[in-house]
């Protein structure tokens, strides 16, 4: 059974140029997430749900490799990251922004 791997298949979106801007349309995917706040370098909270996402991804993983004989790669983590207000952002401060 072939593996997919969505970042080779996609790879205009998950590896792009780093000489040139480009406009891409994503298409539409599901994904799991967990939104939280926090310093993820400090956070509990963070590590379980980052332990409790790669479980839950490669939990779907073995059942469609099993049931329906579709094997994928399991994504890399991807976060988002955010302040209020953007004057309080600061990369060594993770615990002033929300994740």
């Amino acid at each position: 059974m072939p593996k997919i791997d969505f970042k080779k298949e996609n790879k205009e979106l998950y590896n792009p140029s780093a000489k040139e801007v480009s406009i891409l349309d994503i298409p539409e995917m599901n994904y799991l997430m967990i939104d939280g706040k926090g310093d993820p370098n400090t956070s509990k909270e963070y590590q379980e749900a980052i332990e409790a996402l790669f479980s839950a991804s490669f939990k779907i993983k073995f059942i469609s490799a099993k049931e329906t004989s579709q094997d994928y790669v399991v994504m890399p983590l991807e976060g988002l990251w955010w302040v209020e207000n953007t004057e309080d952002f600061s990369i060594r401060i993770k615990a002033t922004g929300n994740g």
